[in-house]
């Protein structure tokens, strides 16, 4: 069993995407990883997601990539410019979620918010 579950979700997520599967089934599961598919449903890169008997069912949308960011970066507001560089293929194209203090939120809202927090995964 692996210490990061939030990790271990999203490479799930990411075979099952590229073996061409529309839903998968994760028996690990935190609230922070909930959190990050909520904030992925929201930008429609997830479907859906339920909990049912303890596993959660992730239904995937219009996904090309994510992962979880490793070390997790603390990142000022200046400075988002330069992961996003690093981290997604395009300017405009994808998310960076980050935990901020005041919960987590993608990279666009924590820049407007003037947050600056540390970097937790990307979806594009």
């Amino acid at each position: 069993m692996s210490q990061d579950i939030v990790s271990d979700g999203l490479n799930q997520i990411m075979n099952a995407v590229r073996a061409g599967k529309h839903s998968v089934h994760l028996k690990h599961h935190s609230r922070m990883l909930l959190s990050v598919l909520a904030l992925a449903k929201l930008r429609e890169y997830v479907k859906a997601y339920k909990l049912e008997n303890g596993v959660l069912i992730v239904e995937v949308g219009r996904l090309n990539g994510c992962r979880a960011i490793k070390p997790k970066y603390m990142v000022t507001v200046d400075n988002f410019e330069e992961y996003v560089k690093r981290y997604l293929p395009a300017k405009d194209l994808g998310i960076i979620i980050v935990s901020t203090s005041q919960g987590l939120m993608t990279h666009q809202t924590a820049q407007q918010k003037n947050l600056g927090g540390s970097l937790i995964a990307y979806f594009y």
